[in-house]
């Protein structure tokens, strides 16, 4: 995971500029975009370059989405897992040169590598997890802006919490993450204005282990509900028989006596919108940010599952009323990115 650890340093760059931008008026130009040429009878080439095991859930759920596009879109998928920064603009430059129009993935950790293989190949649509802004001509980013049910996930572990205290262990101290956990403080702090936190940050993306050891060590100091924004939490929450909330996907089978919900990043919005784009020979570079928002589909609450029946009906009511408000537009969940401390 060594070559992801650098993703914090491009992070926090650009991220304050995060609103779509829309489609000039495309005219004529449109014949030199990504895609121009795609024939209706042609199977859409899409290729994903991953630099972490496709196991870690970020990637995973931009790797799900783009399966589900295989079945319902009929595109053609392939994608590399565990790319080394070295060897980011290599593969780049394979499947651009093997005809894949569309190639997605993570490039956090190899931003200027990536922007610049991109420039080579301006007939390639490229969209990447970033933490700076798109690039013309042709690369376009995304981030996971799922802070909205990771409030509401805050607000169920505020009322479920007994001790007053609960915990998050998560990756590391970067913008992407840190809006996730303050958010779910917030929403615990809507429902428990006393409610105390408890903070650790394990400084990789996929370390299973080592976020267990974190996780055992809050919940020996009172944590009763758990954030698990990493791999390895769950698994500690059900050794020690407290509640969790999982993180990017339904995580519920991992611990169904444990895990209550989770916020859940739907890459599906993002990865359809880019697919028309493409096929349509009008893809621009972009943010597609928004699309990862509860508004567009690109994030939900996982299911209760089995807390469907133990969960006080107050605290699902609490949930749907804000849940309804932040979808109507009456609420907003603030973007925090400071790094977050124990109480």
């Amino acid at each position: 995971m060594e070559n992801r650890k650098n993703r914090f340093q491009s992070a926090r760059e650009g991220l304050s500029r995060r609103n779509v931008l829309e489609l000039g008026a495309l005219g004529l130009a449109a014949a030199m975009l990504p895609g121009a040429a795609f024939g209706k009878d042609k199977k859409l080439k899409v290729a994903a370059i991953f630099a972490t095991p496709i196991e870690e859930p970020w990637d995973n759920q931009i790797h799900v989405a783009l399966q589900k596009a295989e079945k319902e879109l009929g595109i053609e998928y392939k994608w590399s897992e565990k790319v080394q920064t070295a060897d980011f603009s290599r593969v780049m430059r394979e499947y651009a040169q093997g005809g894949y129009q569309l190639v997605l993935g993570d490039a956090f950790a190899a931003e200027r590598e990536s922007r610049r293989t991109a420039k080579q190949f301006p007939k390639t649509a490229w969209l990447f997890g970033s933490g700076a802004g798109p690039a013309e001509p042709n690369f376009g980013v995304f981030d996971n802006w799922i802070h909205e049910p990771a409030y509401l996930s805050g607000m169920i572990a505020g009322k479920m919490s007994k001790s007053g205290t609960i915990g998050a262990v998560a990756a590391m101290g970067i913008p992407e993450v840190n809006r996730l956990v303050n958010a779910f403080f917030a929403g615990a702090k809507e429902v428990n204005p006393n409610i105390k936190k408890k903070v650790a940050f394990i400084g990789s993306f996929f370390d299973p282990p080592k976020a267990k050891e974190a996780a055992v060590a809050q919940i020996d100091a009172g944590v009763d509900v758990i954030y698990a924004e990493r791999f390895g939490v769950i698994e500690a929450a059900v050794d020690k028989k407290i509640l969790a909330i999982s993180n990017m996907s339904d995580q519920s089978s991992l611990g169904p006596d444990t895990v209550i919900t989770g916020p859940v990043w739907d890459m599906y919005p993002t990865v359809e919108q880019a697919i028309k784009l493409v096929k349509a020979g009008v893809f621009t570079a972009q943010d597609y940010g928004d699309f990862s928002r509860m508004a567009k589909g690109g994030s939900h609450l996982a299911p209760y599952h089995k807390f469907d029946k133990t969960l006080p009906a107050d605290v699902k009511e609490l949930v749907e009323k804000k849940k309804a408000e932040i979808l109507e537009g009456n609420f907003r969940v603030d973007v925090d990115e400071n790094t977050p401390v124990s109480d």
